[in-house]
């Protein structure tokens, strides 16, 4: 029997072709995602180990957040610190060979347009730590020198090179008030990962960057390398005892810190690759209606062969058996080539990443681990197998005489109901867990849900072909006559095998159009909450969420043209009572808010921030307990202590925070050298350009700070939410081929087992036309009807999930876009119509006389 499968195998090649590629694309995903994953992470590991390679023992002070970091420094009188006392203290230590210094925050460098070169949240600053010879081994020079006073900086190449930079030139850099002009005294190179990943790195001389960051003097941690021979273990031991005493500091070996980003790492990756596989996953799963389908196809059409294997002695059980040899066969040879263009795939998503995406990946080898190697064999195997394990049993039920007469048995009724009640059951449960999972907010229980509805109505799909075709049929008869009509019977004349081909597409549909609707709901929501809850012309704030000086508030407060602004400074408190915990306030000027932003009260009195009290917003008094009048015992970040009074509860505004408190009560006990997280800026004669560029102006022209209106607010939610969508669509886009190829392969073998059919009508006078146009309707018909209920189950599920997270953003409702609904309509008309091309073809080339002799 083996020896039938292989040269069934070998007999059928080319009709096994589009089945072979659905698997082989599903395993180069998953054999691309494995190599990719495990090649970045050996890299990342292999550059994390050179990080560290120096550095025996590390010692930070948790409480140096400097300004550009954060809340600000949180570092008051009494707070112990590492201050150059303290390095030298532990440089002259037995075992120590140097303790180096480091202070680092945000820094901004602007191009020659005065654009921000890199990513807010990658752009670092630091200190250049020259040695007895001048140059910093942390940051070897390319070119030129290292900074010396506060009017010089050093730049890393690759920011150099986008900025066009030249030893020499004047760069303007900022860090959260108005941009300094510092003469480019050097170039640099560096490993650090944030710079490496598409970031810029900005050094300056220690003394300047403590002024930056810090306060003179002081570090934000200290590195320490110890002398040949010096045991890691003993000299922390050393170097904590001499450390000022405090919950602030704390001292770690170098060789703990790489483990723990080895850790950090490795979980990245796992994070990274578990979100591809689910993709890989979601190939595969469409791979399985195509192979399900081939190989029913191909049983049916060998229903003589496998009768006479019967007739002259072969048991059920070799004949799926046999059936299954051939599955494995296909799956193996599908699985190699799978496993060689997976390693294409990584190799060209990381030269994409390193080229025109920009990420700078670490260099390193291509790593394919021999469990990547058995795990795209296992996949593809396992796949194929699954699919085929139908076919096979009803390959094994062909009677030996009763199938000599005929070509293909139908499927029997019971069968089909039995079929159908599966699929009713598993619908029904699909929907009562969606409206369980609603009414609960459970996004788990909606998910679950929504799996199973999806899986039910796969199965019940042959059931709803047939009136969903039905549709669509008066259309094409009057459009297109004899054809039209012969498409319409062919397309539900075996619902399962158009079922298993719509349902494919059906897949990617579904999915496509899920994401689609959430992100057209999350727009809408957006855009009306900034309709509603904004008053403001204008937010200005920096572009990597950390705070604004306090001098680019005072600078906004005197710009012509603004009528009216508030800071709004985050102090986070410390709440007495029986329990003490922590409350993060918002501090605004309570005498202009209500100019600024929609200040809606559901209890107690609008005037409260005017009155020194408290505005907190309805869902933070439900979870915290607060009630208008509750008087709260308060520990300020300067340790002072003052009581607060709840003066009002606010109805539900994406601009406010949950605590609102008038500036002028709390916000001269916030941290010190913190400043506001944002401004907002309300102009005389409204937003206006002018009134723009004046806040740039005010802003000291810093390339980390942006100005942006409300156009620039909804622009900005829409382009990250476009940029997800369009990584889904890129992810879901392997479904799709595969759900292509799988139109291609029924259109195809139905062309095959149908050439009498097409012979006879050839002879009756159907011309090639009329041939090749009821070919490519029958392939429209069935990739429409794939198309209608994944738009119908995608619209369902978005629904669904709308509701559920209703809560979580205000004024989220499910918003339908009706253009890009009917979009994905005509792209599965489209491609139904380009996958029957080549079978439309063959079917009109055909020879009459010899299709019609052909069994």
């Amino acid at each position: 029997m083996f020896r039938t499968a292989l040269r069934n195998v070998l007999a059928h090649k080319g009709r096994l072709l589009m089945t072979m590629l659905a698997v082989m694309l599903g395993t180069a995903f998953v054999a691309g995602t494995l190599i990719f994953t495990d090649t970045m992470g050996q890299a990342l590991r292999t550059q994390n180990s050179k990080s560290y390679a120096d550095i025996a023992v590390t010692v930070s002070d948790d409480s140096a957040v400097g300004r550009g970091y954060d809340h600000g420094a949180n570092h008051t009188a009494n707070t112990p610190a590492l201050t150059e006392d303290a390095r030298k203290k532990i440089a002259a230590l037995p075992g120590v060979a140097d303790a180096r210094g480091v202070v680092s925050g945000f820094a901004g460098i602007a191009d020659k347009k005065g654009a921000l070169i890199g990513n807010g949240f990658s752009t670092t600053g630091t200190n250049y730590v020259p040695g007895a010879d001048g140059t910093d081994p942390r940051y070897p020079l390319v070119e030129g020198r290292g900074p010396r006073n506060a009017a010089e900086i050093a730049l890393d190449t690759r920011t150099a090179d986008k900025g066009g930079f030249k030893v020499g030139d004047t760069v303007r850099v900022a860090v959260n008030g108005p941009v300094m002009e510092l003469k480019l005294t050097g170039t640099l190179h560096t490993n650090d990962p944030r710079v490496m990943a598409g970031g810029s790195l900005a050094a300056f001389d220690d003394a300047t960057a403590q002024e930056l960051y810090l306060s003179p003097g002081r570090y934000a941690s200290l590195d320490v390398k110890a002398k040949p021979g010096t045991d890691d273990a003993a000299l922390l031991t050393a170097v904590k005892q001499a450390l000022p005493q405090g919950d602030n500091i704390e001292a770690r070996t170098g060789r703990e810190l790489a483990a723990e980003q080895d850790r950090m790492i490795a979980q990245g990756t796992k994070i990274l690759n578990t979100f591809l596989l689910g993709f890989a996953a979601i190939a595969l799963f469409v791979g399985i209606f195509i192979i399900a389908n081939t190989f029913s196809m191909l049983v049916a059409q060998r229903t003589r062969e496998l009768a006479l294997l019967r007739a002259v002695g072969a048991t059920r059980r070799q004949i799926t058996r046999s059936v299954k040899v051939e599955a494995v066969l296909v799956g193996l040879t599908a699985s190699i080539g799978g496993l060689l263009a997976g390693i294409g795939i990584a190799v060209g998503l990381k030269a994409l990443l390193n080229g025109p995406m920009d990420a700078n990946l670490p260099d390193g080898p291509l790593v394919i681990a021999p469990t990547t190697v058995l795990t795209a064999l296992a996949v593809g195997v396992l796949v194929t197998l699954v699919a085929a394990w139908l076919p096979a049993r009803r390959a094994s039920r062909i009677a030996p005489v009763a199938a000599m007469s005929a070509v293909e048995q139908p499927a029997t009724q019971k069968s089909l109901v039995v079929r159908n009640t599966v699929g009713l059951l598993f619908a029904v449960a699909g929907l009562g867990a969606l409206a369980a999972g609603i009414s609960g907010k459970e996004v788990k229980l909606v998910g679950l849900g929504a799996a199973a509805l999806l899986l039910g109505v796969f199965v019940l799909t042959p059931l709803l072909s047939r009136p969903l075709i039905a549709l669509l049929a008066p259309v094409l008869r009057a459009v297109y006559g004899t054809p039209g009509k012969l498409a319409q019977e062919n397309a539900v004349r075996n619902p399962r095998r158009t079922a298993a081909t719509a349902s494919a597409l059906t897949i990617g549909v579904t999915l496509i159009t899920s994401l689609t609707v959430i992100g057209a709901s999350v727009n809408k929501a957006v855009d009306d909450s900034t309709d509603s809850d904004i008053k403001a012309d204008y937010t200005v704030a920096m572009q990597n969420g950390t705070m604004l000086s306090d001098q680019v508030a005072t600078q906004i407060a005197r710009t012509p043209g603004v009528s009216a602004m508030s800071p709004e400074r985050t102090v986070p408190v410390t709440v007495g009572g029986a329990d003490d915990r922590s409350e993060w306030m918002t501090a605004v000027d309570a005498t202009t808010i209500d100019q600024l932003a929609t200040v809606k009260i559901k209890e107690g009195s609008a005037d409260a921030l005017r009155q020194g009290k408290l505005l907190v917003s309805a869902a933070r008094a439900q979870s915290a307990g607060y009630q208008v009048g509750d008087t709260l015992a308060v520990t300020y970040p300067d340790g002072s202590k003052g009581s607060l009074t709840v003066g009002g509860i606010l109805e539900a505004n994406t601009a406010l925070a949950p605590v609102i408190a008038p500036d002028a009560v709390v916000g001269r006990h916030a941290e010190p050298g913190s400043g506001p997280n944002k401004v907002l800026v309300k102009g005389e004669h409204g937003a206006t350009e002018q009134l723009k560029q004046a806040l740039r102006d005010a802003t000291g022209g810093n390339p980390l700070i942006a100005v942006k209106g409300d156009k620039d607010i909804r622009a900005e939610s829409r382009q990250a939410v476009t940029n997800i969508l369009n990584m889904m669509y890129g992810l879901l886009g392997m479904s799709v081929v595969i759900a292509v190829l799988g139109v291609v392969n029924t259109m195809a073998m139905s062309v095959f087992e149908r050439r009498r059919e097409i012979g006879m009508l050839r002879a009756i006078g159907l011309d090639r036309l009329g041939i090749r146009r009821m070919v490519r309707l029958e392939s429209l018909l069935i990739a429409l009807f794939g198309g209608l209920v994944g738009v119908g189950l995608g619209i369902l599920t978005a629904w669904a999930a709308v509701r559920t997270l209703a809560g979580d953003l205000k004024g989220l409702s499910t918003v339908v876009p009706p253009l890009q609904i009917l979009g994905f309509l005509l792209a599965a008309a489209v491609i139904g119509l380009l996958a029957a091309l080549w079978p439309a073809h063959r079917a009109a080339k055909l020879d009459i006389l010899g299709a019609i002799k052909s069994e």
